[in-house]
């Protein structure tokens, strides 16, 4: 899921367990870092799914709405969210886990800023309510696990999440679509650096040559608090 990392490294860790990787995704085109799904879905032979959408320019399975994934005993389920990109999507595993991109984090919410002109960001912050609302009407003991975290966090081995339940106290939705926005876009951070770059090579489904982790240096820089 959001493979960030050389792709040795997760087929060394399923080795490792005895596994087999048969499906890598994406949850959305990434703006932050440069996505090494592609690369590992072609070295492991296994079918590598994105959101329904219009940006890559690669071969893909396509996941809408609703679309299910089963793998070992349980399933994947397609929930679209659209927000930080027009075609973010999280994914529910087994009544249990939110895979949520970079949609919701325990204590933030997806820029919706990235790759759009001042208009663009207005609809898609009122898209991105509209989408944490149906986020928030699940199960709030599932447990939200984001692509990364929304600020520094220390080595120390413990999973990067909380509860649905938790997440929703936290960032405590306004009901208006639009105070929300207003409020959203009166925060946006910094623009990540090289974040065109990186987009251009995620719809291309390439990697840079040399260190591709050269374009990823600085401050991860998706989240609003």
């Amino acid at each position: 899921m959001d493979p960030s990392l050389d792709p040795e490294i997760y087929l060394r860790l399923a080795r490792e367990r005895g596994w087999t990787v048969r499906h890598v995704l994406d949850t959305h085109v990434h703006a932050d870092h440069l996505s090494r799904a592609r690369a590992l879905a072609e070295r492991a032979g296994a079918t590598h799914w994105l959101p329904e959408q219009h940006r890559v320019h690669f071969a893909h399975q396509a996941l809408r709405d609703g679309a299910e994934i089963a793998f070992g005993d349980t399933h994947l389920r397609a929930l679209h969210t659209p927000g930080h990109t027009l075609e973010s999507t999280t994914y529910r595993v087994a009544d249990r886990w939110l895979l949520t991109g970079d949609t919701l984090f325990p204590a933030a919410v997806g820029r919706p800023d990235l790759e759009a002109n001042a208009g663009e960001a207005r609809a898609r912050a009122i898209l991105l309510h509209g989408s944490l609302r149906r986020l928030f009407a699940l199960d709030p003991r599932l447990q939200v696990l984001p692509c990364h975290a929304s600020r520094p966090i220390p080595f120390d081995r413990s999973v990067v999440g909380a509860t649905l339940g938790a997440a929703r106290e936290a960032i405590r939705l306004p009901d208006d679509p639009g105070a929300f926005a207003d409020h959203l876009l009166r925060r946006i951070p910094p623009t990540p650096p090289n974040h065109g770059t990186i987009v251009g090579f995620n719809e291309a489904g390439e990697l840079p040559p040399g260190d591709p982790t050269d374009l990823e240096a600085g401050a991860n820089r998706c989240a609003i608090a």
